[in-house]
This record gives structure tokens, sequence and C-alpha cells, in this order.
């Protein structure tokens, strides 16, 4: 019988820097700037969208000359970020309308006298403009918020 050869002690060689990182490190760092600069860029572009929707709602008011004319903007506007929400929304009547846009609002805002001048101020000779703007603050409310969730 052959006896075992004595084993040398063994001596741990010195431990990894760290620094080179290991490749997997390197990618997982890419992976993350990636996605950190994806989330950026989507957040600022959103936030370009919500910038231009606020714009192209004052500067329609704003073109309307007579507070009648701004009933009307208000009303179209709402109509068209409406159909984001539901397509159908745009043909809704009456008080059907103003029930839709209060439609997830706690105190309801448009089945009051602003939704009445909302459904009949266009069409009426003479409309109050203080009535017109607490209806103008309102809408923009709703409007921004529809434009944003669709």
């Amino acid at each position: 019988m052959i006896a075992p050869l004595p084993l040398k002690p063994m001596h741990p060689g010195m431990p990894p820097s760290w620094w080179p990182p290991a490749p997997g490190w390197w990618l997982v760092a890419v992976v993350l700037l990636v996605v950190v600069l994806a989330i950026m860029l989507w957040r600022r572009r959103r936030a370009r969208r919500h910038a231009a929707w606020a714009r192209l709602f004052d500067q329609t008011i704003d073109a309307a000359m007579t507070p009648a004319a701004k009933v009307a903007a208000v009303s179209q506007l709402l109509r068209r970020a409406a159909r984001r929400i539901d397509p159908q929304a745009d043909r809704l009547l009456g008080e059907e309308w103003l029930r839709f846009l209060d439609v997830g609002l706690s105190p309801a805002v448009f089945q009051t006298e602003s939704g009445t001048l909302l459904v009949e101020g266009a069409f009426r000779p003479q409309v109050d403009a203080d009535a017109v703007d607490a209806l103008c603050v309102a809408a923009r409310k709703r409007y921004l918020d529809w434009m944003r969730r669709a």
C-alpha cells in the first residue's frame, strides 16, 4: 500500500479587488442608467404635454371675445376631452352631460349654476362675465384632469 503524500498547507490568495467590477456589474449599471434616463425622458415629455394642454385651454378661452363665446369654447374643449374618457360622451345633452361632467367630483360642480351656464350660456344674449370666469376655472380643472387620465 502506498502512503498518502503529505499535503502542503493551503495559503489563500489575495482577495479580489473591488475595482474594476466584474462584467455583470457593468451590465447592471448600464441597464440602471438606461432605465433612469427613460423614466426621466418620459416624465419630461409628460410634463410638456400637460403644459401644452393647459396652454391650449387658456389660448382658446382667451381667443373668445365675448362671455358667450367663452362659454361655447369651454363647452367645445370639455366635449373634446370627454371623448378621451368615453367616445360617446360628446353626444350627451343637458342633465346627462352635466352628470357626466361631475362623475368623480366630490362636490358636484357642474350640476349647479355653472352647469346651467355651460349648457345655455352660449345661446344667451347677455352672460355674466364673473360667472363665466368661475365656469372657466372649474372647466379647466376638469379638462386637464381628463386629458391627463386618458
